[in-house]
């Protein structure tokens, strides 16, 4: 039997914008795992009236209800009493749960209880009860009239944990079915040019299905099958991976990893190969994407910032003539950054970025949006030419590192710069 879920997040917080709704994120992947469709998300406020309305439209068209939110001790959190009122469930104080909220007050908090904590001991009298070892609120789950119904804390690690523990087993054993997505990543060619190219394929794809979205400064293609096991949707998602590789050839970068750092920051591993960086119109965002991956320090070697020109010249020791015939926008600059940044630092590569990231030409005149990438290696060095247009500063600034590791990536990988 296939399920459909609707989430609802309850905090008026949400709704002004104050925080990131991350937990309706994490509980959809969650179901969409464990083969139960998401078609609903609905956020309201600490409004008992509100939340009775979307519980009482969310019944008719959902059998899977998780709540996130609302379980605290404070007056304001009425997720509990609101949902047990609307589905006739009868609340009682379970001296276990009390306990153990008690126990953690005193030795995690090492503070007495506040009295206003009883009421997070008050459950649902036939539910399923979900302990909260990292948290004060308890989460529970019920069943009524063929609704399943889950109340998740709202703070995300204690959702998380919750979800984790108690949510995703609750929820295996409702449904018959799995559902696998893996994400095909490609740099170097636009949403509309990528579904252009694959349009016809993916329209009259039923299960395993694939759909293109955009990231920052990159495409993501995910592919999704739906099967009795994992196995079996894993083996449905091979020849769709195979079918997008011939389709887009080499800007797919890689299947299932974060980003274009993570996937140098693999490459790098396995060929025992080192990075540095010089960078200039980037600020350095470069260095912090491949500084942000564990392990870093075993492939990057480190970086120079050169944002003046006199920074190229003094410690990149980029030419005086090259910067006063050529500008440190050009490519002359861009081949000599990455050489200084390869022969300070001892690294096996080096790449660089230099460009005018606006919002004004810089002062030679050189417009908005053309960059340079620079490579040093043993074999020698490479510059990438670029005209990223006339884009918002940090748009230049984040394709422009993309760029610099796609240029690693192609050259580790034996592919043209």
């Amino acid at each position: 039997m296939s399920h459909t879920a609707e989430i609802i997040a309850v905090g008026t917080e949400l709704l002004l914008g104050n925080i990131v709704n991350t937990n309706a994120q994490a509980i959809s992947q969650s179901l969409s795992a464990l083969g139960i469709n998401v078609f609903w998300h609905t956020v309201v406020g600490d409004n008992p009236e509100r939340l009775r309305e979307a519980l009482d439209i969310a019944r008719r068209r959902a059998d899977v209800i998780i709540t996130t939110g609302g379980l605290g001790p404070t007056y304001d959190d009425l997720t509990k009493q609101t949902v047990c009122g609307a589905f006739g469930q009868k609340l009682v104080l379970h001296p276990e749960i009390l306990e153990d909220i008690r126990v953690f007050y005193e030795t995690s908090l090492h503070v007495p209880m506040p009295e206003n904590n009883v009421q997070q001991a008050e459950l649902p009298e036939n539910g399923v009860i979900f302990d909260n070892p990292v948290g004060t609120a308890p989460g529970c789950a019920f069943e009524c009239g063929g609704v399943h119904v889950l109340m998740l804390p709202g703070p995300p690690h204690e959702m998380s944990t919750m979800l984790r523990r108690h949510a995703e087993p609750y929820l295996r054993k409702l449904s018959q079915e799995v559902i696998v997505s893996r994400d095909i990543m490609t740099f170097g060619m636009g949403e509309s040019s990528v579904e252009a190219m694959l349009r016809d394929r993916m329209t009259h794809m039923v299960n395993p299905t694939l759909a293109t979205y955009a990231k920052p400064f990159e495409v993501r293609l995910r592919a999704t099958a739906k099967a009795s096991t994992e196995e079996e949707a894993r083996a449905m998602l091979a020849p769709v991976e195979e079918m997008v590789r011939e389709a887009l050839g080499d800007i797919v970068y890689g299947v299932d990893v974060p980003g274009l750092a993570e996937a140098c920051h693999a490459q790098l591993l396995r060929r025992g190969m080192t990075l540095a960086t010089a960078e200039s119109c980037t600020g350095g965002l470069a260095a912090e994407k491949i500084t942000a991956i564990p392990g870093a320090s075993r492939v990057y070697r480190g970086g120079v910032v050169s944002y003046w020109t006199s920074v190229k010249g003094d410690v990149l020791q980029v030419p005086r003539e090259t910067l006063d015939t050529y500008g440190p926008v050009s490519e002359p600059c861009a081949r000599a950054m990455a050489e200084g940044a390869r022969r300070i630092t001892g690294a096996d590569i080096g790449v660089s970025v230099t460009g005018s990231a606006g919002p004004d030409p810089d002062e030679r005149g050189v417009p908005v949006g053309i960059v340079y990438i620079g490579l040093a290696a043993r074999e020698g060095t490479f510059c990438r030419a670029l005209d990223l247009g006339r884009r918002r500063r940090d748009r230049i600034q984040g394709l422009a590192a993309n760029h610099a590791f796609d240029a690693v990536r192609r050259y580790l990988t034996g592919l043209p710069i």
